[in-house]
């Protein structure tokens, strides 16, 4: 089991990486990617699911 501190980095590393995604899908709508952007959404949310599994684990602390 990860620690407090290891799962709260998890957490702002996931964050920025929703962050940086988040700005790839708006430069693929931009240029016109549909199943490029379709991929991209999918990774959201997976990581939407992630980040809800890690806040249940800080949870528990």
């Amino acid at each position: 089991m990860a620690t407090k501190s290891e799962i709260e980095y998890q957490i702002l590393e996931l964050k920025s990486d929703y962050i940086r995604q988040q700005g790839d899908i708006e430069k693929l709508e931009s240029t016109g990617f549909p199943q490029m952007i379709e991929k991209a959404e999918q990774r959201l949310k997976d990581m939407e699911i992630q980040l809800a599994k890690l806040n249940e684990e800080l949870a528990k602390f």
